[in-house]
């Protein structure tokens, strides 16, 4: 029987951008927004900070994201009994590609390159699962869904959520469990 496939984006999923566009925008403005400031939302599109989005395009902005937390872990294991691919939307800024492969290389390095796919329309992707932090990524997905949560995302309700990598874990876990069953 042909092992299963996951699918997991990269930027909050894998790579937290928000401390970056905090200290941008903390950069910026000279003041540090309140998290109920971005509540479903991306900190871009607050108003007045429009530029920050801008930082996307510049090279090395996604060179130094720090990982999530358990992710590492977490993947390794997973990569013990799925096939994993990292499925990230580079293709709007240029700048990103070598960024995040570099960023791959060095916090992934158990990853095989063959299973990094940078794309633009994730609708293409062919796997069981997906774990994405944006609801529009999950729409056109066949398989199952999992919302990644991340400050944009929070009010949304039509994908089952994971909070985090612990549990992704646990969902993982629960999936196998019902399948020996």
């Amino acid at each position: 029987m042909p092992r299963k496939r996951i699918a997991i984006d990269m930027d909050e999923v894998m790579a937290q951008v928000v401390p970056k566009f905090l200290r941008l925008y903390e950069d910026t403005f000279g003041v540090k927004p309140e998290t109920s400031d971005y509540h479903g939302k991306k900190l871009y599109q607050l108003p007045g900070s429009k530029q920050l989005r801008e930082a996307l395009f510049h090279k090395g902005f996604f060179r130094d994201l720090p990982v999530m937390p358990d992710s590492q872990e977490v993947i390794r294991e997973l990569m013990e009994e799925y096939d994993i691919f990292i499925v990230t939307a580079a293709m709007e800024f240029r700048n990103s590609f070598e960024d995040k492969f570099d960023w791959l290389r060095e916090h992934f390095d158990f990853i095989p390159w063959k299973n990094i796919i940078f794309c633009g329309d994730k609708s293409i992707i062919d796997a069981d699962y997906m774990i994405d932090d944006h609801a529009f990524n999950l729409e056109t997905f066949k398989g199952k869904g999992l919302l990644f949560t991340a400050t944009h995302n929070v009010d949304e309700n039509r994908f089952e959520r994971v909070n985090g990598w612990l549990e992704v874990r646990a969902f993982f876990e629960k999936e196998r469990a019902e399948a020996s069953e």
